[in-house]
């Protein structure tokens, strides 16, 4: 837990100031793949609230589709397709861009 983190926020590294272990679904109450998983907790203004990376996936036996923005993984019930929705996705790239953005006209002045 003593590694930065880097490439989450251009040019700058942040630590992690703890962990937390949360019980994650993903689904439906008919078609779900419940877990627990220890998330990372860092002080980020950003406009993701969670960063599922690679243990995440691999614990989940997950695989995304950055382009279609769709995340697959099985379950009991067969193959389980989350799909994002697009205004959000949007919304969220345009506010992270924004704060791109200002972080680096700060950097270089």
């Amino acid at each position: 837990m003593d590694s930065p983190f880097w490439g989450i926020v251009p040019r700058k590294a942040s630590l992690p100031l703890g962990q937390i272990t949360l019980l994650v679904q993903f689904g439906t109450v008919k078609h779900f793949h419940v877990d627990y998983f220890n998330f990372l907790v860092a002080d980020f203004n950003l406009a993701y609230h969670a960063i599922l990376g690679r243990p995440a996936l691999t614990k989940f036996i997950a695989m995304p589709h950055y382009t279609y923005l769709v995340l697959k993984m099985p379950t009991e019930q067969g193959v389980l397709s989350l799909l994002a929705n697009l205004d959000i996705a949007y919304s969220c790239e345009k506010e992270r861009f924004t704060l791109a953005e200002a972080i680096n006209i700060s950097i270089c002045m």
